[in-house]
């Protein structure tokens, strides 16, 4: 048998606010009886919630860092800070030669920091810190990737006469510096 069809307009709106409002959510929507407007409504919360609020506002600056889902306490603060030493170990092999450094490392360094950083912004809760640091490394891998490659086409392009001339004039530099080495060591044996 159907339902009976409510009798006005109001009971029809009671019923469908009741069938709509959740009994068993810690928050819901309920429409202020008062002065304002009908169409407004606004938001309630169980009173656990309250209180946890308002003990979050009462913290200091360092409490809410100590006992943040990232805080000071946890692997979420520490693994990003300690990362930081592979970027910076990166950015000092910008003044290494390229042929000196490793293409599959920096490869990997740089799908490291672009498969992570995509991982730090998906998981809960969203770790920025290791999101930024995951990101410099994968620049800071990019970038040497593409010294590396650089390098390599323009040894590919030299012939093997410059390729020669290039080791004699290695070969040259470093006898002349011998030279000075041993000038200066008799200099001061005869001294």
């Amino acid at each position: 048998m159907p339902p009976t069809p409510p009798s006005s307009s109001s009971a029809l709106r009671n019923r469908i606010l009741q069938s709509l409002r959740p009994s068993n959510f810690s928050r819901f929507y309920i429409r202020r009886r008062t002065t304002w407007p009908r169409h407004q409504r606004y938001y309630a919360s169980t009173t656990a919630e309250n209180v946890h609020h308002q003990q979050q506002q009462r913290q200091s600056t360092f409490q809410r860092l100590w006992n943040s889902p990232i805080g000071l306490k946890t692997v979420h603060f520490w693994a990003p800070v300690m990362k930081w030493a592979l970027v910076i170990a990166g950015i000092s092999d910008f003044y290494r030669p390229p042929d000196k450094l490793s293409l599959t490392q920096n490869l990997a360094l740089t799908a490291t920091g672009t498969i992570w950083t995509r991982w730090c912004l998906i998981i809960k809760p969203k770790n920025y810190l290791l999101a930024a640091v995951n990101f410099f490394l994968a620049c800071v891998g990019t970038v040497q990737v593409s010294r590396i490659m650089m390098w390599r086409r323009a040894v590919d392009q030299m012939t093997v006469t410059e390729e020669v001339g290039r080791v004699k004039d290695e070969i040259v530099d470093q006898a002349k510096e011998v030279v000075e080495d041993v000038k200066t060591v008799t200099k001061k044996v005869v001294d």
